[in-house]
Formats: C-alpha cells, sequence, structure tokens
C-alpha cells in the first residue's frame, strides 16, 4: 500500500511540475512555476542595478524554462548580454555571449505572436530583425552577407519605423557587399535610395530635437557611404542600366525605376536614363517618363519636341510643386533658345503654381538683363536693370534660399542702370516710374 501511494504522488508531481518550455504554459507549473516567478523577481532587481553578471543566471533559466514568460525576457536579456559581451575579455566566452544574444533574438520572435498578447505594444519581425543585424554587425559578426540578408529583411518591412542607426548600418553593409560583389551595384542603388527616402521620412516625422539630431546624421552617414562606394556616378549608372534597359524595355515596373532613380542622381543626360523614358513613355506616359524625353530632345537640339514633351509633363503632373517644376524647366529651356517671350510665360506659370519659389523670379530677372534693348534711347535700355533688380528682389523676398545668389547678381547688374545725369537729359530722376516696353512690359520705380 505504502509502494503504492509513493508511486502515485511521484506521477502526481511529476505531471504537475513542468516548465513552461516543456507544456506551452507561461509560467510552467507547480514547483517550476514557483521557480520561475523567483528567477524572474531575483534577475529584475539585479538589472535594475546594472548588476548584470549575477542578473545572468537567473534570467538564463527563465529564458531556457518559460520562453513567453515575459517580454522583458527579451529586452533585458539583451541587455544583460551585451553588458557581458563589452566586459569580456576572453574570446571564447564572448563568442559564447553573442551567440546567445543571436538565439535571444530568434527566440523572440519565434514566441512573438504569444508575446505580444502580454504587451500594448505590439513588437514586429521585422523590428526584433532590425535589433538582430544591428546587435550582428556591430558586435563584430563575421559574415557581411548574413548581416546584409537580415538588414534588408527589416527595412523591407519597417521603412521609415526603424531605428536611424538599422537604416545607416543597412547601407553601410550593403556598400561592403558592393566591394566584394560587382553583380551587387545596381542593387546598392536601390537601398541608397530606399534608405535614404525612408531616412529623410522619419526625420520629418521626429517630434524629439534628439531624434532629428540622429535621423540628421545617419542621413549624412547614408550619403557618405554612397559617395565613397565609387557607384555613385552617372558613368556607372549608364553602365550598369544600358544593357538592362534594352533588355527590359517592355517591362514597365523596372523602367520606371531607371527614370526615377537616375534623375533622382541627377544622370539626366545619359543615353539609358533617355532610352528608359522613351520606352515606358510608350507604354505608359506619366509626368517623369514625358520630362525624360524632354530632355532627351533637348539634348538632341529638337526644342519643338523638348518643349511639347515639358507640356505633357506639366499636363499629367498632379502636385503643384512638382509641376512648377516641370514649368521652370521649359523656361529654362526656351531661355536658352532665346525664345525670350514665351520662356517668360513659362517662368511667371511656374510662380503661379509655387509662389514661395525664388528661381523662376531669378530667370525673369537673367532673361530681362539678356535683351535690355527696347528703345532708341539708350539710357531707357539701362532702365531695364532697375526691373532685373526688381525681380532679383522678389525672389529673395519669398525664398530665403536664394538670398545670397540673388544679392550678388543686384551687386552685378546694379553697375549697369544708368547714371543720373543721362536721366537728366531725357526728363527722368530718381523716383520716378518708368515703363519698360518691348517684349519685357514691365514698370520699375527709379533709383
Amino acid at each position: 500500500m505504502v509502494t503504492v501511494l509513493f508511486a502515485l504522488s511521484l506521477s502526481a508531481t511529476a505531471v504537475f511540475a513542468q516548465k513552461g518550455v516543456e507544456d506551452g504554459s507561461r509560467f510552467g507549473h507547480g514547483q517550476d512555476s514557483l521557480n520561475c516567478l523567483k528567477n524572474i523577481s531575483v534577475y529584475t532587481e539585479y538589472v535594475k542595478t546594472n548588476n548584470f553578471k549575477d542578473a545572468y543566471p537567473s534570467w538564463k533559466a527563465v529564458f531556457d524554462e518559460a520562453p513567453w514568460a515575459q517580454v522583458a525576457t527579451y529586452t533585458n536579456g539583451a541587455k544583460i548580454l551585451r553588458a557581458l559581451f563589452a566586459a569580456e575579455k576572453d574570446g571564447a566566452k564572448q563568442k559564447e555571449y553573442f551567440e546567445l544574444l543571436m538565439k535571444v533574438h530568434d527566440q523572440r520572435i519565434q514566441y512573438l505572436d504569444k508575446l505580444n498578447t502580454l504587451s500594448k505594444t505590439k513588437a514586429t519581425k521585422g523590428d526584433i530583425m532590425g535589433t538582430k543585424a544591428h546587435d550582428y554587425f556591430s558586435m563584430g559578426g563575421q559574415d557581411n552577407n548574413a548581416a546584409y540578408a537580415m538588414f534588408a529583411e527589416a527595412v523591407a518591412a519597417e521603412k521609415h519605423n526603424l531605428p536611424y542607426y538599422v537604416l545607416m548600418e543597412f547601407v553601410d553593409a550593403s556598400a561592403r557587399k558592393v566591394k566584394a560583389e560587382e553583380t551587387h551595384k545596381e542593387q546598392f542603388v536601390q537601398d541608397y535610395i530606399a534608405a535614404s527616402g525612408y531616412t529623410a521620412e522619419a526625420l520629418n516625422n521626429a517630434k524629439k530635437e534628439s531624434a532629428k539630431k540622429n535621423y540628421q546624421m545617419a542621413k549624412d552617414n547614408i550619403d557618405a557611404h554612397f559617395i565613397n562606394s565609387g557607384v555613385a556616378t552617372c558613368d556607372n549608372l549608364q553602365a550598369i542600366y544600358a544593357p538592362k534597359v534594352e533588355a527590359s524595355k517592355s517591362d514597365l515596373e523596372y523602367l520606371k525605376q531607371v527614370v526615377k532613380v537616375m534623375k533622382m542622381l541627377g544622370c539626366t543626360e545619359s543615353e539609358a536614363y533617355f532610352a528608359a523614358s522613351e520606352y515606358a513613355h510608350a507604354i505608359e506616359p506619366t509626368a517623369e517618363t514625358a520630362i525624360g524625353c524632354g530632355y532627351m530632345y533637348y539634348k538632341k537640339g529638337d526644342f519643338d519636341k523638348c518643349i511639347s514633351y515639358f507640356d505633357n509633363a506639366i499636363e499629367l503632373e498632379q502636385d503643384p510643386i512638382k509641376k512648377a517644376d516641370y514649368t521652370y524647366s521649359a523656361a529654362a529651356v526656351l531661355f536658352s533658345n532665346k525664345q525670350l517671350s514665351k520662356a517668360k510665360q513659362y517662368a511667371r506659370k511656374a510662380i503661379e503654381l509655387n509662389g514661395a519659389w525664388g528661381k523662376p523670379y531669378m530667370l525673369i530677372a537673367q532673361m530681362y538683363a539678356s535683351s535690355p534693348n527696347w528703345s532708341d534711347e539708350a539710357a531707357l535700355n539701362k532702365c531695364v536693370f532697375f526691373a532685373v533688380i526688381d525681380k532679383l528682389q522678389r525672389a529673395k523676398s519669398v525664398d530665403p534660399s536664394c538670398a545670397e545668389e540673388a544679392d550678388k547678381l543686384i551687386r552685378t547688374y546694379a553697375g549697369y542702370t544708368p547714371k543720373d545725369e543721362d536721366l537728366f537729359f531725357i526728363g527722368l530722376k530718381k523716383g520716378d516710374a518708368v515703363t519698360i516696353g518691348g517684349w519685357i512690359g514691365e514698370t520699375t520705380t527709379i533709383r
């Protein structure tokens, strides 16, 4: 009878005392549950005082035995392991901590759905993967391809929601990859464009000054990685894209991507940009492809076709700021072809679309200065430069970013205004209004 009761007692204890990792429960059952709660309490107190060495044994027990006991198992576990790794001098022990940290991230992803039931703020796989990539990359992970793959997965999932350092390190890893693999060049350009855009978006959304400072620093570093990569030249982009554009001339999405990248990087005079624009425009006309075709015909010297495509871009574009940019570009092309009256019309349209932009005013000023002779009277022709200065003053009043360039031009053109004695002989003086005739058609004040 005693033997039977003892056997039953052992059986009951074995069934009731189970670890969470064994039965899927949060803390385990029986004595294992009590041990888990005790270990949580012990290691949490040690973490509060940054005593990571003494926190480690209790934390490790929770990590191994109750994998979804609490989210803090993973956040505190990462903190413990990073600190122990940094303080450790023995290479083998460091490696042990590093590998365990990687396992922490992997296990958190494994139990993510259950862990998210314990917290109001839900973690995502992409966010955890970004943290894992950061730890791998910053703590000496030897396989850059592995780091890059983790970063790429995180960036694709989380975009601008990632911490600044993850976006920055993603481009760093991609830059290292491109140095080892010639075939990675095109993807590196895409990585740079994506990370730069996401960082700019995060910077724009940031509320705290510290966050703004960090994202600006990340953006500067991302740009530096791109510039220093050796890939960031129009010649390189031409070499990368030219054969692929011809092979993909019916692939609209690829063509649009080429147009976007080359325009963003200022390679709008490259043959690959022209070809991609023309092929894409034939399939699905957009403002971007129309502008590309416009630049192509400008380079070929066909100004009528160039302006026709620019007009098409202006018509297709919905964003008034971009529409103003295209209109200004058309004005600049017409100015270069000495079609001054028409150029002025486009510049004024650009001002209507974006009144806070100084460049169209400056362009009109330069048009006036390029053709001041409207009268047989030399002093009246020189009065055109008062109108020139009016436009430059207006440019810097609406757009402070133009002030330095506008002031420089004002100093230059002020030297072309008529002298008092020249004005005296035609019955004019300072303070008088004078109307400039011809294509200019402006009234200005003598000063």
